[in-house]
């Protein structure tokens, strides 16, 4: 493998932690203050044949509303820190895969009611972005779209830019909040559901489910098997193997699109890596989508998600650490990619068993921190409660796939006076947390807490189908104890099949079995709100399941801050580009060679400007070029996995920009050239202006 990031970003990284305990003090500003609070087998759930009815209007009913949209949610690809390793000197400087917003609305007829559900390559979808995209959807559409009806999950990619949350602790290692890729994310989704809003038809949804083997490994084994025994002995796997296929199609057999939902962390690309990448479940849907003939271009295409499901303790290197089996990152990324498109190509071409039943949904926000955990939920426990925000030791210690490595932090740090002396410098928190050793409380931090106490828990029903969406990061166990609870009350009303929809809604780091807790591996100090976590969410799903059991509405809870008005950044802008004397934007610095084989890799460098200047969202920085005999046909543009687009900074002011176009081995020979797109900015005006360039050209034989 390669040499990952030293471990001095790591370093950094928790020095700025530990300053900002000093300096932050422990009490949250008192200052507007929340409302009040208002037969399992391997992970497959439900065994009747028939569906009883959730709805009478609804009974037997298969006929739905369907639309799908797809758009562009790639951020500023330059000197922008990445999201999901929480690495200082991992910034952007290029393009790999763009990063795309998969939309689907679903209305069902017989009731009148619809959701939306949005998987897009981001590594968490945050409570600030939730929150600005149902404001954009109700000044288009009015109440047609809430908070309980707009279901947005992340894919969980550790390779897109960051800056985009409202709360302080994930904007930490960017250097505070980036306005322009928060901007980018939130128009991207809503333009997403724009288009499936639009292109909704009358259609079916087909479903099939099946194991998926030699893609994912659990990467907490100590802790998952502390988990009960005769609990384990109920599966076959350590982590959930089943991928849940929904196959959607106009009346007329048109294909509209597909989602797929399996657990596995898009983690093939590690924390060395500066290339913007939508990773394993992004590359899954370049290749459906590719198979299907999706034109990102048009308004109206197939649409193909891999959404995220309880992957919280599975990894994507199946090969042990951090090795997935791929000579390099990136062929890791391909074969866990190929892996999962494969299975949901076979699911979707084998899915005959259509949904039946109507659209329902049941959505509140929880005040996490202060839950009273009933009895019943504790296993033997009494009444508990949630604990104010606080993560771990191990968690600086990193997960086995993505080490640290820094000295003095590691897995399994527990407070038991052996591993850890029994001293802290907050008692309280401490006492609530039991085993986990506090290394910052987050939820005491002011003038606002560092992440958010108040979170959203919301199922959606698509006929027999259950979607469970968390705010979180659950482990294996954890989803499928949450699973049986909604199923537990909403099978007998005719649910077939549940998903957890993973990092949905909001962001608040991991939930593990109270069991996985105890030994504080990375997953467990992660846990945000104490050993009950799980415990606390299991309830507060039973409370709406039971709800949408009972046909009865459930109470919205408090509501959420706002912390538009409160986000600070040291992230630099761009000042202005330049050029050496006597070149131009877009002159050529390194030109490509006369010819090349299949399989070879095409390189060619540009003086440029800075991507920061225009994302350039729903075009391209580059395009390979290739002549018919009358005219010059794209083959290859910088979304394709072939393709990269990469930046550096030369000097002050220059950019070096290098394109590459990997061959594929079916390419057609011919003659071929590469262009480069940009902007750059004057210094003298501010003015952005648009330049191209373009190589000589090339055969490929």
């Amino acid at each position: 493998m390669q040499q990952k990031l030293p471990n001095v970003f790591r370093i950094a990284s928790i020095i700025i932690l530990c300053v900002a305990i000093i300096t932050c003090g422990q009490d949250s500003s008192q200052e507007g203050m929340l409302l009040p609070p208002g037969g399992v087998d391997g992970g497959r759930i439900g065994q009747s044949n028939e569906l009883a009815s959730i709805g009478d209007a609804c009974y037997g009913s298969d006929s739905f509303l369907i639309g799908a949209g797809v758009y562009d949610v790639t951020g500023p690809a330059a000197e922008l820190g990445m999201m999901g390793y929480a690495m200082l000197g991992q910034k952007t400087s290029g393009i790999q895969t763009r990063l795309r917003s998969r939309a689907y609305v679903i209305a069902s007829p017989c009731n009148n009611k619809r959701i939306v559900f949005v998987s897009a390559d981001l590594g968490m979808i945050f409570q600030a972005v939730k929150q600005k995209v149902v404001q954009k959807l109700q000044a288009r559409y009015g109440l047609t779209y809430s908070d309980e009806n707009v279901m947005l999950s992340a894919t969980h990619t550790h390779s897109g830019p960051g800056g985009f949350s409202h709360y302080a602790l994930y904007n930490l290692t960017i250097l505070g909040f980036d306005s322009q890729n928060f901007n980018n994310i939130t128009e991207g989704i809503f333009q997403s559901i724009v288009r499936a809003h639009n292109n909704m038809a009358e259609g079916t949804i087909k479903i099939a489910t099946g194991d998926l083997l030699n893609t994912s490994g659990n990467r907490s084994p100590i802790a998952y098997n502390n988990n009960p025994a005769t609990e384990r002995a109920r599966y076959a796997y350590d982590t959930d193997k089943l991928m849940t296929v929904i196959k959607m199609q106009k009346r007329n057999g048109t294909e509209i699109g597909a989602v797929a939902w399996f657990a596995v962390h898009s983690t093939s690309m590690h924390n060395d890596n500066h290339m913007i990448s939508a990773d394993n479940k992004g590359y899954a849907s370049i290749l459906f989508e590719r198979a299907k003939g999706t034109n990102y271009g048009l308004t109206n295409t197939f649409v193909a998600a891999f959404a995220q499901s309880n992957e919280g303790d599975a990894s994507p290197n199946v090969c042990g650490g951090l090795n997935g089996c791929g000579a390099t990152d990136s062929d890791s990324m391909v074969l866990s990619g190929t892996k999962q498109y494969n299975r949901a190509l076979q699911l979707y071409n084998s899915a005959t068993e259509v949904l039946t039943g109507g659209i329902d949904y049941r959505h509140s926000y929880v005040k996490m921190d202060a839950v009273t955990v009933d009895p019943s939920w504790t296993a033997g426990a009494g009444y508990q409660t949630t604990c104010k925000a606080a993560i771990g030791m191990s968690f600086a210690a990193g997960a086995e796939d993505g080490p640290s490595n820094v000295p003095g932090f590691h897995e399994g740090m527990v407070y038991d006076g052996v591993s850890w002396p029994q001293i802290t410098f907050v008692p309280e928190d401490q006492a609530c947390h039991k085993e986990k050793v506090i290394f910052l409380v987050t939820g005491r931090m002011s003038p606002y807490p560092w992440t958010p106490e108040v979170l959203p828990v919301q199922i959606a029903t698509i006929g027999g189908l259950g979607l469970i969406a968390v705010p979180n990061e659950s482990t294996t166990m954890a989803g499928r104890r949450l699973r049986e609870t909604v199923m537990n009350k909403l099978q007998a009303k005719g649910l077939k099949y549940t998903v957890i929809a993973g990092l949905s809604n909001a962001y608040s780091g991991y939930v593990t079995t109270r069991e996985e807790y105890a030994k504080q591996h990375y997953e467990g100090a992660s846990t945000q709100f104490g050993p009950y976590t799980l415990a606390a969410y299991q309830q507060e799903f039973d409370r709406l399941a039971t709800a949408m059991r009972d046909a009865k509405s459930v109470n919205p809870g408090p509501t959420p801050r706002d912390l538009t008005c409160c986000q600070s950044s040291l992230i630099t802008g761009v000042v202005f580009d330049d050029v050496p004397l006597f070149k131009s934007f877009g002159t050529v610095n390194s030109n490509v060679a006369s010819y090349y084989y299949r399989g070879n890799t095409v390189s060619v460098k540009f003086w440029g400007g800075h991507p920061k200047n225009n994302l350039r969202t729903q075009s391209t920085f580059l395009q390979v070029q290739r002549w018919n005999g009358s005219a010059w046909v794209v083959v290859a543009n910088d979304w394709d996995p072939e393709t990269k687009y990469i930046w550096e900074r030369n000097g002050i002011a220059y950019s070096i920009v290098t394109i590459q176009w990997k061959i594929p081995s079916n390419a057609s020979t011919g003659t071929y050239r590469i262009v480069h797109y940009g902007n750059w900015k004057s210094g003298w005006t501010g003015a952005i202006s648009s330049y191209s360039g373009t190589s000589s050209n090339f055969t490929v034989y």
